[in-house]
């Protein structure tokens, strides 16, 4: 799926995922290819995403993702 992940000064990551974890406000959540269509707040913790074989872990303040249509777009601070 192809995943965007935006801040207020750049952007952080635009390519594919084979998964996402995010900090959700009410809990930690993950998504997969054909996910259903959400949108939610983040909380402190780790994005966690993965490219192929690399695994990626990045910080956040808070934010919120939109997945629609294997596109999942995250705006942190």
């Amino acid at each position: 799926m192809k995943l965007d992940i935006i801040s207020p000064e750049k952007t952080v990551y635009k390519g594919e995922a084979e998964f996402i974890a995010l900090p959700g406000v009410q809990g930690a959540f993950t998504i997969l290819e054909r996910h259903a269509p959400i949108i939610s707040a983040l909380s402190k913790g780790n994005v966690v995403y993965r490219q192929g074989e690399k695994e990626v872990s990045l910080a956040i303040d808070s934010g919120f993702v939109e997945a629609k249509n294997n596109i999942v777009t995250v705006c942190i601070e």
